[in-house]
């Protein structure tokens, strides 16, 4: 099954983490597994409180993936501890993945825009599936949302993503 992935872009301190914490929250109350991999260009440490994959874990996502140019940490919720052999063949199924960044991956793209923070886009207008701003886009042709509305943003998920992995698989058995 290939796993849809989607990631969530934008300037510095846009709110992408906001956001996406959010997302997660809302996706995993309609009952959906879901990853995250938080992009880092530069050197981190894994899991401290407050940090964004911190954020991510505690929103409920079930595995959090921190990846950069050097190492890469996963974080995943477990009942109890694994041995080492499963914990090196394990990856947990999800439903989506979502990243934080990867701007330059070839990825459907949601951007998180604040006008005070930026007079243009990142994303390329190809990859835009959805605009989460705080001010309209008249000209561009993606649905676009307001900065709170990650319900709305799941629900589009839903219908661009989730239903269609839904139904490949069904059609596949």
């Amino acid at each position: 099954m290939h796993v849809p992935v989607v990631s969530v872009v934008g300037r510095s301190n846009v709110g992408k983490t906001t956001f996406l914490v959010k997302l997660i929250g809302e996706l995993k109350g309609r009952g959906y597994r879901v990853g995250t991999i938080k992009h880092y260009r530069h050197e981190f440490t894994v899991d401290q409180p407050g940090k964004d994959s911190w954020r991510h874990a505690e929103a409920g996502s079930d595995v959090a993936v921190i990846a950069g140019p050097h190492k890469i940490a996963l974080v995943q919720r477990l009942d109890e501890e694994l041995p080492l052999d499963r914990i090196l063949s394990l990856m947990l199924p999800t439903d989506l993945v979502l990243t934080e960044g990867y701007k330059g991956a070839e990825t459907p793209k949601i951007e998180v825009f604040r006008a005070a923070q930026s007079k243009e886009l990142v994303a390329k207008r190809e990859e835009l599936v959805a605009l989460v701003t705080d001010q309209p886009f008249p000209g561009l042709d993606v649905p676009q949302f307001d900065l709170d509305d990650a319900a709305g943003v799941a629900s589009l998920l839903e219908d661009r993503f989730l239903n269609r992995s839904a139904i490949s698989e069904e059609e596949g058995e």
